[in-house]
């Protein structure tokens, strides 16, 4: 084999190759290409993911906005109930005060 077949030989060899490549390249392509319609259903997920996320958004403020009701009224509540505790013993203490002095009177 001279130089000139050899030369010729591996031409023919790396263009083999590269036709090879090439058409395997094209059917890894073809056969992973995205269509039209899973490109419109990506769209369709997309926007279905952003309306749920903003729902979740909105729940989340309604719930943060419901609980710090619900402490101010828990607050308030107990405020009142120590108001009538205290408003309680006081007149229960009244009420001792007047008992005792009812019975001193009667002696």
């Amino acid at each position: 084999m001279n130089r000139t077949e050899f030369i010729i030989a591996t031409a023919i060899i790396l263009f083999v190759a590269f036709s090879l490549g090439w058409f395997a390249s094209w059917l890894v392509n073809r056969f992973t290409r995205v269509t039209k319609a899973e490109i419109g259903e990506l769209d369709r997920m997309a926007q279905a993911l952003h309306e749920a996320e903003e729902t979740r958004d909105q729940a989340i403020t309604y719930l943060q906005q419901r609980e710090a009701e619900i402490t101010n009224q828990l607050a308030q509540t107990e405020a009142e109930l120590r108001a009538a505790m205290d408003g309680l013993r006081d007149a229960r203490h009244e009420a001792e005060e007047l008992r005792s002095y009812i019975e001193r009177k009667n002696l």
